[in-house]
């Protein structure tokens, strides 16, 4: 369950800062002068009270020490003061960025349930930074505050249902083509190298068709995302190679069935081995492209 819970959160990041952020930003005063402590723990106790799905609610000096305890409906949570935070990642990157930002899901010293930490950088008329202002609030309640309408979960699943039905035709045509280049090596009794040929091209077009039906289930249906560097273009590269590879088989077949019979019809060969070359000239620029922009990141 936590796996997928975790999996739901990075999928939606974008939502849970965007509301995390509005709620900061409406309530705590930034970037004006006379900027006092008093101040951020009224508007703390504001949001306590207001979204009372927040487990705690503290402050953090420039230095990342809590300056008090926490601020939280549940007495048990009014802790902290003195901890020093400086190495959590919602304190350096929130001073860094100099904007409110999330943390990635962590186990809370609080209840020992997963939780997200909101986190915002308060500065003075001068842009000196003053404090950072801190939330914490559970996994499962962030996500039932940012779960999608109505409307867009009905059009998720009819999308995930129209990409599965795809991908199923996709498996069936894999199936076929693999039996046929299977077979088709028993066909005769003289297995000849055309038919060879045919069943490596038949099977190679197989392969890359169940890579491509593999893909739209693991991102498509399943929801997962692929985090690893080069994870997306990994299969693209495996399909265009497939591809390139059945192509190549069929030039070379080409090529024999030209040599040995009318020698004018060559330059369909020739164009089509010229077609083969483009695609890996095209192939070359692609992997360049994402490791050039990779490296550069």
């Amino acid at each position: 369950m936590y796996i997928k819970d975790i999996q739901r959160f990075e999928d939606n990041r974008y939502r849970a800062r965007a509301y995390m952020s509005y709620i900061l930003t409406r309530n705590l005063p930034n970037k004006l002068p006379d900027i006092h402590l008093e101040t951020i723990k009224t508007a703390l106790d504001k949001i306590a009270h207001e979204v009372i799905v927040f487990d705690a609610l503290y402050i953090l000096d420039i230095s990342g020490m809590q300056i008090e305890n926490a601020i939280s409906l549940n007495k048990a949570h009014e802790i902290g003061q003195g901890e020093d935070r400086s190495t959590r990642s919602y304190f350096y990157r929130a001073v860094k960025l100099r904007r409110c930002v999330l943390s990635d899901p962590y186990p809370s010293v609080l209840n020992n349930e997963l939780c997200v930490t909101a986190s915002m950088p308060i500065y003075d008329d001068k842009n000196n930074l003053l404090f950072v202002v801190c939330i914490d609030i559970k996994l499962e309640d962030i996500l039932k505050i940012i779960q999608a309408g109505k409307f867009e979960f009905v059009f998720t699943q009819f999308s995930r249902s129209v990409y599965f039905c795809f991908a199923l035709v996709l498996f069936v045509i894999t199936c076929f083509l693999f039996q046929k280049g299977f077979f088709s090596l028993f066909d005769n009794q003289a297995i000849g190298i055309e038919h060879m040929f045919e069943s490596t091209i038949a099977i190679t077009l197989a392969l890359a068709i169940f890579d491509l039906a593999k893909t739209l289930i693991e991102q498509e249906v399943l929801g997962r995302t692929k985090k690893e560097e080069g994870g997306i273009q990994k299969t693209m590269v495996r399909f265009l190679g497939s591809i390139i590879i059945a192509l190549a088989i069929e030039a070379l077949m080409l090529v024999f069935k030209l040599a040995i019979g009318d020698l004018s019809q060559m330059i369909y060969a020739i164009y089509l081995i010229g077609g083969v070359s483009l695609l890996l000239l095209g192939l070359s620029v692609y992997l360049f492209t994402v490791k050039y922009k990779n490296n550069n990141i």
